[in-house]
């Protein structure tokens, strides 16, 4: 017998669908009905690529609500989307729950929410529902929303956001020095993004206290320094479908399984897999010099090459490049990560570093090439290479390229240098205890389980009184 009811809602992202869809399928193996409401856009395309639904089809239901915007709008347009959002969905959502609260046995228990959703939170608040708010990033870029005042009142950032001061600075006493450069919001190109990225930093700020649990995806293991500094938060990570040996859910493009079978024929610890996310854009002169500098390490390489990953119309391959490379390289679409990461021929990842991707890798003792974009990927770099010293960055030159013969000359010192697999794998056992029963991520998502269950029963009891 069902006995508790969850709303999850997920911000429209890829790096944030996948966590929390993640954190859904373990409520529901725990005797939780869910509720996972996605925006149309993203309910269609979530649904149309997630193959196994069926198997949970009697626990949790995927629904969706319009979110303001017309059909034919840009919604990478992120400013626009986030305006439109907190304009247009808060109605619609108390409307939704309503209408749930009125069928027998159903009424919600609980919202889960991303934190960079204040407005859903609002919702719950109003409408007397129990609320957890979840973060999908590390606790280091939660840190800049939790600090903002702090950050404000020092002169770090204007009242727009935008970086006044870069220097080096502590977020509190026992966290890592950062560069205010990396603070996540200001690494965006554009000046409406970081204006409308801080507004949402300071709604979300304002209801940080609000909901009764504060889940992180994240572990004491990675970051104690972080979390020993916001006692309130609750890490349950690192949250991947491979640690229940499940397929992983919530991608907006449909996996290319058969690179698994091209990684079974390569030797094992030789590939580099390179991966840069959802959002990453490279000019077509970068996008050639990686190519290329793949191409001169003499390695085997898969590489996840997504539809308009350059800013051009298409993406093009140098000339003969394809006949160069032949079965030593194999492009893919997108790949199933957690699957390719876990797979014995890799030696390392190349990647974004975007907080799900870091965890992945670290999950499977493996050290990095740091190529990050924007946002919280600069500080998730500065963890694999500053702190946990697993990995290498690379330096740009005088035009703000990545060259060729600086990608090969880190993929060499990499593989030649043994001390960041070494490192790679310590961190990996610290992390894989962490999951297990005893361990503090694990008891951590056991108290939020019997938080859940105990709200449940209350409510229950009172509407029997």
């Amino acid at each position: 017998m069902v006995k508790s009811h969850v709303l999850v809602i997920p911000f429209p992202a890829q790096g944030h669908v996948i966590p929390i869809m993640e954190l859904a399928q373990r409520l529901v193996e725990q005797n939780v009905k869910v509720t996972f409401v996605n925006t149309e856009v993203i309910h269609n395309i979530v649904t149309s690529n997630w193959i196994n639904k069926d198997g949970y089809k009697d626990l949790i239901q995927m629904v969706s609500l319009p979110d303001g915007l017309d059909p034919s709008e840009d919604r990478s347009d992120l400013p626009k989307l986030v305006k439109s959002m907190s304009q247009s969905m808060p109605d619609k959502l108390e409307e939704f729950i309503k209408s749930v609260d009125k069928e027998d046995d159903s009424k919600v228990t609980c919202i889960v929410v991303d934190f960079t959703m204040p407005w859903a939170i609002q919702v719950a608040k109003n409408m007397g529902i129990a609320s957890t708010t979840f973060c999908p990033a590390s606790v280091a870029t939660l840190a800049g929303i939790l600090s903002v005042h702090k950050l404000l009142d020092d002169g770090i950032v204007n009242d727009k956001g935008m970086l006044l001061k870069d220097e080096m600075i502590r977020l509190s006493e026992n966290m890592h020095p950062i560069k205010t450069s990396n603070i996540w919001w200001v690494c965006f190109d554009d000046s409406a993004l970081i204006e409308a990225t801080f507004q949402l930093v300071l709604e979300a700020k304002e209801v940080s206290n609000w909901p009764e649990w504060f889940l992180c995806n994240s572990t004491t293991e990675l970051e104690a320094a972080a979390l020993s500094a916001y006692p309130q938060l609750s890490p349950i990570g690192p949250l991947l479908a491979s640690n229940r040996l499940a397929d992983q859910v919530g991608h907006f493009w449909q996996e290319d399984p058969s690179c698994l079978e091209w990684l079974d024929q390569q030797e094992t610890s030789s590939v580099i897999y390179i991966a840069f996310g959802s959002f990453t854009l490279f000019n077509q002169t970068q996008f050639e010099e990686l190519a290329i500098g793949l191409e001169l390490s003499n390695k085997p390489f898969l590489w996840v090459v997504r539809p308009g990953m350059t800013k051009e119309t298409t993406t093009t391959f140098p000339n003969g490049y394809m006949e160069r490379i032949g079965s030593r390289g194999r492009i893919v679409s997108w790949a199933p990560q957690q699957k390719v990461l876990a797979h014995p021929s890799v030696a390392c990842f190349m990647s974004h570093c975007g907080w799900n991707s870091t965890l992945e890798g670290v999950t499977n003792g493996l050290p990095f090439l740091c190529w990050p974009y924007f946002g919280d990927q600069f500080q998730d770099k500065s963890y694999i290479c500053d702190i946990w010293k697993t990995g290498l960055g690379f330096d740009k030159n005088e035009g703000g390229i990545i060259t060729r013969g600086e990608i090969k000359s880190k993929i060499e010192e990499l593989f030649n240098n043994e001390i960041f697999k070494t490192k790679a794998l310590d961190i990996k056992k610290k992390v894989e205890s962490s999951i297990t029963k005893g361990g503090s991520s694990h008891s951590n998502f056991c108290k939020f389980i019997e938080w859940i269950h105990e709200k449940d029963s209350h409510a229950k009891a009172q509407l029997n009184q």
